[in-house]
């Protein structure tokens, strides 16, 4: 388990992290969420030793996060880390001999990633000559190599098509099946409500929200309302407590203050005709987010 408690962090007098803490159970993913510049960087490199903080304490599996640990940690960059005029397995050598693994357990591990990933035809070539997306499953390998206990992930499916995000997704939760826990950062809100039972938010360094991310969406007040049938979009946006009315693929969609709005709306549709849906939602992730810190998530 990852225990990260009290831990703030400054920059000579500008103050990056302030008093985060939060926890990784093993075979946990967890979000850690921001704009940039919120402290999610600063804070992954105090988890891995690559920055001194300030105050606090990290912990893994009780123990000091120093280089007796990091053999056990995998750290997935937003930023492209690979030695390009490499080959594939010339960077997993170097990557796995920082690890500490053999050439056996090096080769046997590519193989195996390689073949998950669909590109074994990659193994001996140049990592340069290497599209975006194929650099980034090699980057990805990199980072798993070693079978880690905790890994992190900034941003894992950027300039990665639909198919292999799943193809990422599935590695990503077999290592979740196999204890690992992890912590997941993406720019976007469907993954993280994807992967993540628990999650923090950061603004300017400071936590906004935090929690099971299933009672934070049952806790928000505004709820959607999803209704198809003969009903006047004037005449809902009439009613009390309801925020917006629009159309969305042939439904009506209507955003209530809080869910004591629900009573009054169906009061008004239930003398309507045709209907033929009424269904209260659970705000997104997205929705939720932008009102804690402001603007749009999605990139």
């Amino acid at each position: 388990m990852l225990k990260v408690k009290n831990v703030t962090k400054y920059y000579g007098k500008n103050l990056a992290v302030d008093n985060l803490s939060f926890e990784v159970k093993e075979g946990e993913i967890f979000g850690l969420l921001g704009v940039n510049g919120a402290g999610k960087t600063t804070t992954f490199r105090m988890i891995t030793g690559l920055l001194d903080k300030t105050g606090g304490e990290i912990t893994f599996d009780g123990k000091k996060i120093d280089y007796n640990l990091t053999d056990k940690i995998g750290f997935l960059t937003e930023e492209r880390s690979l030695l390009t005029k490499l080959t594939v397995l010339e960077q997993a050598k170097f990557y796995g001999g920082l690890k500490g693994l053999t050439e056996e357990e090096i080769n046997k591990r590519l193989d195996y990633l390689l073949k998950k990933l669909e590109i074994t035809e990659y193994k001996n070539r140049k990592i340069k000559e290497l599209s975006k997306g194929n650099q980034q499953k090699v980057q990805f390998i990199m980072a798993i190599i070693n079978k880690p206990k905790l890994l992190i992930l900034d941003e894992p499916f950027s300039g990665l098509d639909p198919i292999n995000i799943e193809l990422f997704k599935s590695l990503i939760l077999e290592l979740k099946k196999e204890g690992t826990s992890i912590i997941f950062s993406s720019h976007r809100m469907d993954h993280v409500e994807y992967f993540c039972e628990s999650l923090v938010i950061l603004v300017k360094g400071k936590t906004v929200l935090q929690g099971n991310l299933k009672e934070i969406k049952e806790n928000y007040r505004r709820k959607n309302i999803i209704i198809e049938g003969d009903v006047s979009i004037k005449d809902l946006k009439e009613i009390k407590g309801v925020m917006n009315v629009e159309e969305n693929n042939g439904s009506i969609v209507v955003k209530i203050e809080d869910d004591s709005i629900r009573e009054s709306v169906f009061k008004h549709i239930s003398k309507c005709k045709n209907i033929t849906k009424f269904i209260v939602e659970e705000p997104s992730l997205n929705e939720i987010f932008i009102e804690k810190v402001g603007g749009s998530y999605e990139k």
